[in-house]
């Protein structure tokens, strides 16, 4: 009887994934088809745009929060994280 069962719900894996797998294939685009939206002017921009940000993101941003958030630093620059309780409610006293 346990083997049936086993039998059984593999089969029935087997059967989801495939079914699963098929319907990804037929909702998947060619990537290389053309859209309208290409054609939109602040596409331009923001092919100029988003390199300068991703590298400020990386090379200024990450390793400036790295250093503030250390445990020895964050009471000398008031650096409270987010997983605080109540941390929504604390971001307006200030402002």
């Amino acid at each position: 009887m346990k083997r049936f069962l086993a039998v059984l719900m593999m089969a029935m894996t087997l059967t989801l994934a495939a079914g699963s797998a098929t319907v990804r294939a037929d909702t998947s685009q060619d990537e290389d088809t053309y859209e309208d939206a290409f054609s939109n002017p602040l596409r331009l921009a923001y092919y100029m745009v988003y390199p300068i940000g991703f590298s400020v993101e990386w090379l200024i941003m990450r390793p400036l929060h790295y250093i503030i958030s250390r445990p020895y630093l964050d009471r000398f620059f008031g650096y409270e994280t987010l997983s605080d309780e109540n941390a929504y409610s604390k971001m307006g006293e200030h402002m």
